[in-house]
């Protein structure tokens, strides 16, 4: 039988760019995250995920790949990755790697082949378009990053697609030599001990063959959203083919023994659940987003989380995250004292919950000045609120210069909350955001019901109360969750429980008895019933 690691696991997410510099160049590297392993293991967690560390031209930070079987040298060599793969081990921590199926850099190898002319070996390894009668581009397609997806390569004569930016070409999967090429690479990585992947947007890897236009979207505000949402990507994003290719990366992982993949899934909670159906495979989970782009409401994220557990069904796992690298920090959106609540509810809910770097600490978002602005996206869609710099500023490990991430002026500032929002000072604080996260944790090892339990929804007992149970056998939690600002009054129909955690982590151990009970403002709890 497999190792259940994967179902019980808390995940970390490390951004290495801005984790641990140890070269002194101001920038993160793997024996930078070695150095800080011991920490990782002390927060109670089981495994990492690495944001790319491919070899790259780092236009877009590791996410445009020249080389996908090796180190890019400003995060280390391959010596030095599978020492990390080694101390992860010996420290019974697993490690994911990102996985980036969509395209490459206009620098790889397989690129420039293939834009040398029409009749190479690899001439249709990505998405080529003859100009229209004008020269305009094949079709309206938009990229992500701003603009349209097309590209005029003057050395082929012809359009190249690229979703995000003009220097990540967009592979053609519709070729079965690109599929083979990249399926080998996933068994590279698993031949140097990788434990999973997290695929980068999936959702995107197949294309209407046809070049179809898509029609616009009459929802867009221009100069409020994303120009890429002016038009309904119907030919471009969640066509059955790229679910289909999902499920052919699991059959991958499974020729390897405890291996997981959990997939970035920007969609409709209908996608999502088309998604696991398709997969099948009980070690594969997408990224749930809700409680990052839902209004912070209990009611809404209540009527959500009980729909999605139940539309998901017991076979599979949610994924709730409260942030990563695209996406403002959980305490810069709702506040500090909202975000422990998030914490509370991300550890004790049903799934597999993934931290990101320095939430642990209710790091907020960096102060990027105009000069300093590094991420392509704001780069080329400017004044939206889309860079993504400001959630990727040093990690906060003391209150020394550079915040004690690098002796070298870093290659993002370091944020300014760095003085009192840093590791060394949060240990010593027994109430602390990563004194709170450590004993969520810790809870969630100890007791079956919020490792492996059911999710058993209950009526909300107060319109700003999300209230739950996980259940196991007889073991029995119930947790509370208070959106709101003021006290609140709540009656519930247990009058033994005891307490093992709060958000302010006072009265722990404390019985309670639920009847008439005060639920403090932006307080969350978790009770065992007895």
């Amino acid at each position: 039988m497999e190792s259940d690691w994967k179902l019980n696991s808390v995940i970390y997410q490390i951004y290495p760019r801005t984790f641990q510099d140890s070269n002194n160049d101001g920038i993160g590297d793997l024996p930078g995250i070695i150095s800080r392993l011991d920490y990782i293991k002390n927060l109670g967690v089981t495994a990492i995920w690495l944001s790319p560390i491919y070899r790259s031209p780092q236009i877009d930070f590791g996410y445009d790949v020249s080389d996908y079987k090796d180190i890019d040298p400003i995060f280390g060599t391959l010596a030095d990755f599978e020492r990390l793969v080694q101390e992860c081990k010996e420290r019974k921590l697993q490690i994911l790697m990102d996985y980036i199926p969509n395209h490459t850099s206009s620098q790889h190898p397989w690129f420039q082949e293939s834009r040398s002319s029409k009749n190479n070996l690899k001439s249709d390894w990505y998405i080529w378009g003859d100009a229209g009668r004008n020269g305009e581009a094949p079709n309206n397609w938009l990229s992500v990053f701003g603009g349209s997806a097309w590209e005029f390569d003057e050395a082929r004569q012809q359009y190249y697609l690229h979703t995000f930016d003009k220097s990540q070409p967009d592979l053609n999967w519709r070729n079965p030599d690109v599929q083979e090429e990249m399926f080998d690479v996933l068994r590279f990585w698993m031949d140097k001990g990788v434990d999973g992947f997290r695929v980068d947007v999936p959702y995107h890897i197949f294309k209407d063959p046809l070049l179809r236009d898509e029609s616009p979207n009459p929802d867009y505000a221009e100069g409020v959203h994303n120009f890429f949402n002016s038009l309904h990507h119907v030919h471009t994003a969640w066509l059955p083919e790229s679910m289909e290719m999902m499920r052919q990366f699991a059959e991958v992982l499974q020729e390897y023994k405890n291996k997981f993949m959990v997939a970035e899934a920007w969609g409709e909670i209908s996608d999502l659940i088309k998604l696991s159906n398709t997969v099948g495979w009980r070690y594969f989970v997408p990224f749930n987003f809700s409680l990052i782009t839902l209004p912070w409401r209990a009611d809404v994220h209540k009527e959500f989380i009980d729909m999605y557990d139940s539309e998901l069904g017991g076979g599979y796992l949610p994924c709730y995250v409260l942030g990563n690298h695209d996406t403002s920090r959980i305490a810069s959106r709702v506040g500090q004292k909202q975000a422990r609540v998030g914490a509370l509810l991300q550890l004790t809910l049903r799934g597999l919950p993934f931290i990101y770097n320095g939430e642990e600490l209710g790091m907020i978002d960096g102060e990027i000045s105009r000069e300093m602005i590094k991420d392509i996206f704001e780069i080329n869609s400017p004044g939206l609120g889309l860079g993504r710099d400001p959630q990727r500023t040093p990690m906060q490990w003391d209150d020394t210069n550079n915040a004690g991430f690098s002796t070298h002026i870093p290659w993002l500032p370091v944020g300014s909350s760095y003085r009192f929002i840093n590791v060394k000072t949060q240990e010593e604080d027994p109430h602390s955001m990563l004194s709170l996260y450590k004993l969520l944790i810790h809870i969630r090892n100890q007791h079956g019901a919020l490792r492996e339990g059911n999710y058993v929804k209950i009526p909300q007992p107060q319109k700003d109360i999300f209230a739950f149970i996980r259940e196991k056998d007889a073991s029995r939690v119930l947790v509370l969750a208070n959106f709101s600002k003021k006290n609140i009054s709540i009656s519930l129909d247990f009058h033994k429980a005891r307490m093992i955690c709060n958000t302010s982590l006072t009265g722990l151990q404390e019985s309670v008895d639920l009847n008439n009970f005060i639920v403090k403002a932006d307080e969350g709890y978790v009770f065992v019933l007895e």
